[in-house]
């Protein structure tokens, strides 16, 4: 257990306790029995677990996950994870598909209902109150002096958001995960897009379901985001750019954005194969010689992964999922790796061309030769409600959205109690004699 845990705050949760260190730790040399192991030969002490780090377990200023019996030790049954407040909401982001009317009755319907019946602060992205189809609602016209704006990009969200309402599909619930790089306040959304995989609310019955999670004990799907770095080579073109834009010498602080869904590394407009060598933890793991390489969150297996011919895997499992894009082998298929493990991604040395990457479809960056993604599991995920439970969400979705394992049923045989009745010495000649005679 020493060599498991030891150099890693988040992941030596489960050893605090009493008789530990003064940080709440055990010290090395006094761990009890249970957990003393020798220590491991070699000069690379693991330091880290191979599960993901533990979650932030706080969403918001006032949002975390209720404490119950299920959990144990600091490990909780993600099936028991349900919504609590430990002091009422206030504050409510209201996020709504672009530029598709449909969504506007909705969207105002919604905000009038919050300002004037649940008395709250409502905020809302700037350009909305520039939308000019929003003139003729007079319910909006009466509390839009009463509406917070942002702008994204300029203005920062963190501890002023207590909850967030998305209204259209899966792409507000990205967009939300993009305006908060930290800690994610609690999601609810609801579906009035194209597909809405991730979005399980209908907006018939709204006033009810939110008064419901507004009073707290809602599931929760915790939802894991990546962590992606990118670090440049010193005097590489993207950094030389970057330093005569800000006058600065030297290597600049290294990019980080969260993902929810995925990052995609591709060969954009060249037409050579891209080729990327995979490290998993420090070791070469393969080169990837195709379009590209898709490395997902579990959320995010069920959306480009799984055009790419990856498998579906649940979000409350902690895994990372890396998927080729079209390899020019037939024996490179997807996998799957913890998700307490650090990828890192570069171009081969040999590479006849550079690589393209975006993260959640967004921020699409090159990366030259010397660069390189590391990408690791974040402790920040988003906390999204649901509408009944996990799994019946995340199965309703799949049958629904994605139509998983739908075909017409195998027709009964008619003359299967004829065939069972029937000695082994019958012949069919005999037995369509019997059927015809009756």
């Amino acid at each position: 257990m020493e060599s498991l845990w030891i150099g890693s705050d988040v992941d030596l949760s489960t050893l605090r306790g009493r008789g530990r260190g003064p940080a709440g730790y055990y010290p090395c040399n006094v761990l009890p029995l249970r957990f003393r192991r020798r220590t491991r030969s070699g000069t690379w002490p693991r330091t880290r677990s191979l599960n993901a780090p533990s979650p932030i377990q706080q969403f918001g200023p006032c949002g975390r996950i209720m404490k119950n019996s299920a959990m144990v030790m600091q490990i909780q049954d993600p099936a028991s994870q349900r919504l609590t407040w430990y002091k009422p909401p206030l504050t409510v982001l209201v996020i709504k598909k672009v530029r598709d009317v449909a969504v506007l009755p909705p969207f105002v319907q919604l905000v009038h209902w919050l300002i004037e019946e649940k008395n709250m602060v409502v905020f809302v992205e700037a350009t909305v109150m520039e939308d000019p189809q929003l003139q003729p609602y007079s319910n909006f016209n009466v509390v839009k002096d009463r509406l917070m704006t942002f702008r994204d990009g300029k203005d920062d969200l963190t501890d002023k958001i207590d909850f967030i309402i998305c209204l259209g599909g899966d792409g507000t619930l990205l967009y939300a995960s993009l305006l908060f790089q930290q800690s994610v306040p609690p999601v609810m959304a609801f579906h009035l897009g194209s597909l809405g995989f991730l979005t399980p609310f209908e907006f018939e019955n709204f006033q009810e379901q939110v008064t419901n999670v507004l009073e707290g004990d809602a599931a929760l799907t915790l939802r894991s985001r990546l962590r992606c770095v990118i670090m440049r080579k010193e005097g590489s073109k993207k950094q030389q750019n970057n330093q005569e834009g800000q006058g600065s010498k030297g290597p600049g602080p290294p990019s980080t954005i969260l993902v929810l869904n995925e990052v995609v590394i591709d060969r954009g407009p060249s037409p050579y194969l891209s080729n990327i060598d995979l490290f998993l933890d420090g070791k070469h793991i393969t080169s990837v010689q195709g379009d590209g390489l898709i490395v997902s969150t579990p959320t995010g297996s069920t959306a480009y992964a799984v055009a790419a011919g990856a498998s579906m895997i649940h979000p409350s499992v902690p895994a990372i999922m890396v998927t080729p894009i079209c390899p020019h082998s037939l024996s490179f298929r997807p996998i799957v790796v913890p998700a307490g493990v650090e990828l890192k991604i570069s171009l081969s040395p040999d590479v006849r061309n550079t690589s393209w990457v975006s993260f959640d479809g967004r921020n699409r960056q090159e990366l030259f030769h010397g660069d390189s993604l590391r990408v690791t599991t974040s402790v920040y995920p988003v906390p999204s409600i649901c509408a009944q439970d996990q799994i019946s969400d995340w199965f309703d979705s799949l049958a629904e959205c994605l139509h998983w394992n739908v075909r017409k049923k195998q027709k009964h045989l008619d003359e299967l109690s004829d065939l069972t009745l029937s000695s082994s010495n019958d012949t069919l000649d005999e037995l369509e004699q019997t059927q015809t005679d009756t």
